[in-house]
């Protein structure tokens, strides 16, 4: 699928990961509709000019979602919604039993969980059915959805269990979402980011993400938003990209 006269929908597109992914489709060509719960990415879809449109929508909600959908759907014509890079989500750390000896916070878990992967269920749901009526693209597809998961799917670390289980759970949707968008010609990918320059890394201290950077084996940096719009892209225009998770950390594995 080409990038460049295609519509896409960008969830979590206020900053970050979803933020550098907007502006790099924008500058292909791309038509894109940035969708957030901060009020901020209105003054984003501004600055990436007529292309850009804004939404403000909780990726939990149905009614909220489906607005974002139809928005897309709208603002892409003829071809209508050609893709998702879903975004969206939200990191928390608790331990199964803290210092005191007190369980987590059951509702804590919960909340990550419904966010990260029911959120994650929700915009797959809504953004297939309505990539299902595309007309076919010049490659013969309709759509393509990528999630984004976590490296703490596979690697989670001491007070991660809400957030490995629901990034885990997103790496476990993406074969059977493809097998059966297929028949749709929808395909679904995954992206497992690393360590990443990204606000939800400035709550970690200055000496904690060097200790993550210094642990990648090359490049010996966080990872770049850029970097996560770039492989977006190159899998948006590679119709054998299906079915999988790719890791982009620079070979990091947590401890």
């Amino acid at each position: 699928m080409q990038v460049k006269g295609h519509t896409f929908l960008i969830t979590g597109a206020a900053s970050g990961l979803g933020a550098a992914t907007a502006e790099r489709l924008v500058a292909a060509g791309a038509s894109v509709v940035l969708c957030d719960l901060n009020d901020s990415v209105n003054a984003h879809a501004e600055q990436l000019g007529e292309n850009a449109r804004a939404c403000l929508a909780d990726i939990t909600s149905a009614e909220q979602m489906e607005q974002a959908v139809d928005a897309a759907v709208a603002l892409g014509g003829e071809r209508g919604l050609s893709g998702v890079i879903h975004c969206a989500g939200v990191v928390s750390v608790a331990k199964l039993v803290d210092r005191e000896g007190n369980p987590a916070d059951l509702e804590s878990y919960t909340k990550t969980i419904n966010i990260n992967l029911v959120g994650t269920f929700n915009v797959m749901r809504l953004a297939s059915a309505a990539m299902a009526k595309n007309p076919p693209s010049e490659s013969g597809e309709r759509g393509v959805i990528i999630n984004t998961a976590s490296i703490a799917a596979f690697d989670g670390q001491v007070g991660q269990c809400a957030y490995s289980a629901s990034k885990a759970g997103v790496v476990g949707m993406s074969l059977p979402a493809a097998r059966e968008l297929s028949r749709h010609a929808i395909r679904v990918m995954a992206i497992a980011p690393g360590v990443f320059e990204t606000p939800m890394m400035s709550a970690i201290p200055d000496e904690a993400a060097q200790a993550l950077a210094a642990a990648v084996p090359f490049p010996k940096r966080l990872g770049k938003p850029e970097e996560f719009a770039q492989l977006a892209e190159q899998i948006i225009a590679n119709p054998m990209l299906n079915g999988e998770v790719i890791r982009l950390d620079g070979g990091i594995r947590m401890q």
